[in-house]
């Protein structure tokens, strides 16, 4: 099969082919261009998306690191990298497909138009030929009439009587012309003739052949470069695929790595307070002034009274503490963190002092560095003046010195609260077994005996006084030897205690005796024992050691 001898005669038609073919190579580049277009804008719209979804958050006020939010910030992350990949099927689309098409396509512009040439060249030269065979032919003919009516005047002449002897050699030698001009111009057409059928032969069979010979070659490549695009085009994405696989996989990963027992535990990390619930609320015995007697025992009605009072307002203020289901009230920030809860704070000041740490590693290499790099001056002063690094070698130095005291200051901060709360739970059970009666502990209402048979009430005083009544029926209240701070709160639900909150300002009247209770009053009035350890005591100078 070839086109130069089964389409010998089809120029024009071929000519149209392969121009549609390049009209085809140009609107499959224009297909590619759009495509890769396409895949631009979705990985630009995947990193917008990625962009924004991604956490804001500053290193100050960073959230909660659940494994759902992990797992969602690496989905983030894997669909960040898979629009990477389709930039790069884009990029791999633009280069090998795109690129490429565009500039086979000029090179087969130019080729076909230099093979039209060829074969327009050919088809004109055997016109020419063709054109010269014409006239030679018609040459001839037009002789051969003329050579025939020199013969027919020069037989009427000879037949003619009348006719002289010099008309008669006259007409004999026109025809003698005309004869020989009419065998050249015979012998030129013959020529011409030969000529044009070798080079008709020659354009049909050679020239024609082997220039539709060109323009089929040309056309195959062409299919077969579009062939080799449209394999270039799947391989772009072929390529990918494993990437993205993976990407996917890291997804589904992600996925698995949800943890909701670890999330809950992080709640509790961020949210716990470090305070002990609420206890019971008292009973209230309001019968107590009917059934009263003189008997009744060694707890006189004065500190009942002040008790319930006491109740009534721990109660009141126990109230204000359940932050179960609404949000604590915050106030302003402050440097040791004393405004969050005793957990919080821990935490707050250990995050602080690690970044300190972090900083101060930092300075302390960048003066190692400082210092190499002076040495190297001293020991070579082209390469720089030594002096210059003074300045940066004091500021770092000036930086380590606050760093250093900045972590001391976190780090005592930090030794209060441990210590606070790692004491807080055997303090509030030091309290909290005070307050039960049949164990025997000294509390200030009174102890029991460990045997249940025995109804004996032991009069016991934690300072060593006989009567309990006998302290709180005081006509005039005892002078304050000092003031003191809650540090925890209690809520004083035994006889003879005071209730406080955290922060309350009291009045010392009682140094502790060594019982662990210490003797407070309020600024109403209100007088009671508080846990030595629940409050920060400052005794005025003229009563130390009284």
């Amino acid at each position: 099969m070839s086109w130069g001898t089964e389409l010998w005669d089809q120029f024009d038609n071929l000519e149209k082919h392969t121009q549609w073919g390049i009209d085809f190579l140009d609107k499959y580049a224009k297909f590619v261009k759009e495509r890769l277009e396409v895949e631009q804008n979705y990985a630009k719209q995947l990193r917008n998306l990625v962009k924004k979804y991604c956490p804001k958050r500053s290193a100050k006020d960073e959230e909660p690191r659940f494994t759902s939010c992990i797992a969602f910030y690496s989905i983030l992350n894997e669909l960040n990298d898979y629009a990477g990949q389709r930039e790069v099927v884009a990029e791999e689309m633009g280069h090998r497909v795109y690129a490429e098409i565009m500039r086979y396509a000029n090179e087969i512009k130019c080729e076909r138009k230099s093979h039209l040439h060829e074969g327009r060249k050919a088809q004109q030269y055997l016109d020419m030929c063709f054109k010269q065979m014409d006239n030679s032919k018609k040459k001839f003919e037009r002789e051969c009439r003329e050579a025939e009516k020199a013969q027919q005047t020069y037989e009427r002449l000879d037949n003619d009587t009348n006719a002289t002897k010099s008309d008669v050699e006259k007409a004999k030698q026109q025809l003698n012309i005309r004869t020989h001009m009419a065998d050249e111009s015979k012998n030129e057409y013959a020529a011409q003739l030969q000529n044009f059928n070798a080079e008709q032969h020659k354009h049909f069979y050679i020239v024609i052949p082997q220039v539709y010979k060109h323009l089929q070659e040309m056309d195959e490549r062409r299919t077969i470069k579009l062939s080799e695009c449209y394999r270039g085009f799947a391989d772009a994405e072929r390529k990918v695929i494993p990437i993205i696989s993976k990407c996917l996989e890291g997804m589904v990963h992600a996925a698995k790595s949800v943890d909701e027992r670890r999330d809950s535990q992080i709640v509790v990390d961020c949210f716990k307070s470090g305070f002990e619930p609420p206890t019971d609320y008292p009973f209230e015995d309001y019968s107590q002034h009917i059934y009263r007697t003189v008997s009744d025992g060694t707890i006189s009605s004065a500190p009942k009274q002040d008790s319930v009072r006491a109740d009534k307002v721990t109660v009141g203020k126990a109230k204000g503490k359940l932050w179960l289901f609404g949000k604590k009230p915050k106030g302003p920030a402050l440097e040791d963190f004393s405004h969050l809860p005793p957990e919080q704070r821990r935490k707050r000041l250990q995050q602080k002092i690690d970044e300190l740490n972090r900083e101060l590693q930092k300075e302390t290499d960048q003066k190692d560095a400082l210092n190499k790099m002076k040495d190297v001056y001293e020991k070579n002063p082209q390469m720089g003046d030594p002096s210059s690094l003074h300045p940066k070698i004091a500021e770092t130095t000036g930086n380590i010195e606050r760093l250093r005291m900045e972590i001391h200051k976190n780090e005592a901060w930090l030794s209060e609260v441990e210590g606070k709360v790692s004491q807080r739970a055997e303090r509030r059970h030091s309290v909290e077994a005070n307050h039960l009666v049949a164990q025997g502990r000294e509390s200030p209402e009174g102890s029991y005996t460990e045997d249940t048979n025995q109804e004996i009430r032991v009069q016991h005083h934690p300072h060593g006084h006989s009567e309990f009544d006998d302290e709180f029926d005081d006509d005039e209240p005892l002078p304050a030897i000092g003031h003191c701070k809650a540090i925890y709160p209690f809520d004083g639900n035994n006889e003879g205690t005071l209730s406080m909150k955290e922060g309350d300002i009291m009045y010392i009247i009682e140094e502790d005796k060594g019982d662990g209770w210490t003797r407070a009053r309020k600024q109403n009035g209100d007088e009671g024992y508080v846990p030595t350890s629940y409050i920060d005591i400052t005794l005025e100078k003229n009563s130390k050691g009284s």
